[in-house]
């Protein structure tokens, strides 16, 4: 299912609206990995605008940084205490959280992850995210029809710079790009990487642009043909783009990248990046506030995973592939234009 963040914002608009003034005394808890990401802040903004509509206390919290899991927790606990019947979670450790979740759904709290699964899955009641081995798929079928094009008689040859070890969204990513290049590739359940002999460098960016600048250019003191680079997102390909600069070869790789956030969508539009897979934080909070406040009324609670959309943005489409060039994509991205 894909639905556009502004078509959510809508339909949280009119939703239960009517119903507002009941809606006072419940409560709904927002816990993202930090509150210095233009991802997380937008999906802070979707959740502001649907408690605003429905009329419901909204109470927020953040790590101090992307693997915070322990100031996750603590708002976990103290979110619960403070009575709120739905936690909207983007995990920030798959696995670290599930004891506290496991101990506010016996309780009867209803939660919903955001973007990111919990491992297992089942520690949470949905999961509302991105399709990430879709995104990756995405902008490798660019990467295998622009290639020839851009690079005509070259062989592959491939960096990738991924997120951190053992992480599924990361995995997701990877090998969805690996697929859609038409290599091998691992499935989407699993955190293994695919590696195939077109792959002539990796490392994990943590998906920052100093990461991702440094092993970029690390990878170009062993390989300084480099033709095709992979970033985890916008930020490391950033980096990326400064390293190949750095060392003069800005025009001879092409990157790709998954985000959609404004700053890299502009770098799609000035060529830094070849292509990107736009995802739609604001979707998933405002879903996510509807269902809390639907659980909140009628003790119903979601199930399963909702894909909330995916969008391939680039200024140079290719022949079979459905991608929207830069305007759209800033026209839905997040962060500052």
């Amino acid at each position: 299912m894909k639905i556009s963040y502004a078509f959510a914002a809508a339909v949280a608009m009119l939703s239960l609206s009517v119903f507002a003034s009941s809606n006072e005394n419940i409560t709904i808890g927002l816990i993202t990995k930090t509150d210095t990401n233009p991802f997380f802040l937008k999906m802070k903004e979707g959740a502001m605008l649907g408690a605003t509509v429905h009329g419901v206390k909204l109470l927020t919290a953040a790590g101090k940084e992307d693997q915070d899991y322990a100031s996750q927790i603590e708002a976990i606990h103290s979110m619960v205490a403070a009575g709120a019947t739905t936690l909207l979670i983007t995990p920030s450790d798959a696995k670290a959280i599930v004891p506290a979740l496991d101990e506010v759904r016996a309780k009867g709290v209803q939660v919903i992850a955001l973007d990111s699964p919990t491992d297992p899955i089942s520690a949470v009641d949905a999961l509302f995210a991105t399709d990430n081995y879709k995104a990756g798929e995405l902008i490798g079928q660019y990467a295998k029809a622009a290639m020839p094009l851009t690079f005509p008689g070259q062989p592959l040859k491939i960096a990738m710079l991924d997120l951190s070890p053992g992480h599924l969204v990361g995995a997701r990513r990877h090998n969805g790009f690996m697929k859609g290049l038409g290599l091998q590739a691992a499935g989407a359940d699993t955190t293994e990487l695919s590696n195939t002999p077109e792959i002539l460098c990796s490392g994990y960016s943590q998906g920052a642009e100093k990461q991702g600048h440094d092993v970029m250019a690390d990878c170009l003191k062993t390989h300084p043909d480099i033709n095709l680079v992979y970033t985890i997102n916008e930020p490391a390909a950033a980096g990326a783009y400064l390293a190949l600069q750095e060392a003069g070869k800005e025009k001879n790789a092409m990157i790709l990248s998954v985000d959609g956030g404004c700053a890299g969508v502009k770098n799609v539009r000035e060529g830094k990046i070849a292509a990107t897979a736009q995802q739609y934080p604001l979707t998933m909070t405002a879903m996510g506030v509807d269902a809390a406040v639907a659980y909140a009324r009628h003790g119903k609670k979601v199930s399963g995973y909702v894909d909330t959309g995916v969008t391939l943005i680039a200024d140079k489409p290719m022949a079979g592939l459905e991608s929207k060039d830069t305007q759209a994509g800033l026209n839905a991205c997040f962060g500052a234009k």
